[in-house]
């Protein structure tokens, strides 16, 4: 048996056969720039290192769960002017979901939970069409909400800043450049009183909005702050996987 058994990449067949996991995580990310110092990973490596860690926690308490592979694809329909932003269209993004929970539902797990990590991703609509199609439970959990900022950073930022900035120097330092190299993440407002409230909507045209693609200045970051952060948003999930691995899918309400 593999040394972490929650994690279905690492695992073998006789394992993976006899585990009769109650829970299955998909971490989902992006591939695009993130600001001049983070890696096109970063969105993918968080929501990885989270559900890794979360299902970790959710194990050593008797929840059997399983983190499937990362998709590294994401919606990227407001930054195809940034060279290799790789998009992934909504319903290409539909598509593949169903055909993943299929086979999730197919082997037996009754519960799938899509931890995301990138802001243009969008999962609800998705989940509304297969409720009911499947004989599974699909859940979303965006992983950077699963924790208040306000007390770990002092602007958090939106993309690429002081919050991504510190959990990757967690958990992948040798992929951050050095801080003094990372451009100010300053964002244009919109010139629309609507949506810089937040009260309507529409996609961002991201060359338009920032120079060097981030949102947010990361140079208050630190590796400390982003183990503080990322600690308590694995023990959030973890929570929540504990309780959901022992619910009947079909009586969650009293």
């Amino acid at each position: 048996m593999t040394s972490r058994p929650w994690i279905l990449a690492e695992s073998h067949w006789p394992d993976v056969r006899d585990a009769r996991y109650e829970v299955a995580l998909l971490p989902w990310g992006a591939t695009e720039p993130h600001n001049t110092h983070l890696p096109y990973a970063t969105d993918t490596i968080q929501s990885e290192a989270v559900a890794i860690e979360a299902a970790r926690l959710a194990w050593a308490r008797g929840a059997k769960v399983v983190v499937l592979p990362a998709i590294p694809y994401g919606v990227q329909t407001g930054q195809k002017g940034l060279p290799l932003s790789i998009n992934v269209n909504p319903s290409t993004q539909s598509l593949l979901l169903a055909d993943i929970a299929t086979s999730v539902a197919g082997s037996g797990v009754r519960k799938l939970v899509v931890v995301n990590g990138h802001g243009g991703n969008s999962f609800r609509q998705h989940i509304r069409e297969l409720q009911g199609k499947l004989p599974l439970l699909i859940a979303e959990v965006d992983w950077y909400r699963l924790a208040d900022p306000k007390g770990h950073f002092t602007d958090p930022g939106d993309h690429a800043g002081e919050l991504e900035t510190s959990v990757v120097q967690h958990l992948r330092p040798e992929l951050v450049a050095p801080l003094d190299m990372a451009g100010p993440g300053k964002a244009r407002r919109s010139r629309i009183t609507a949506f810089r409230e937040g009260w309507a909507w529409t996609p961002r045209k991201w060359t338009d909005v920032t120079d060097d693609t981030g949102v947010g200045d990361p140079r208050a970051a630190t590796s400390a702050k982003g183990a503080a952060y990322f600690t308590q948003v694995a023990l959030q999930l973890s929570g929540f996987l504990v309780e959901l691995a022992a619910a009947d899918p079909n009586a969650l309400y009293e």
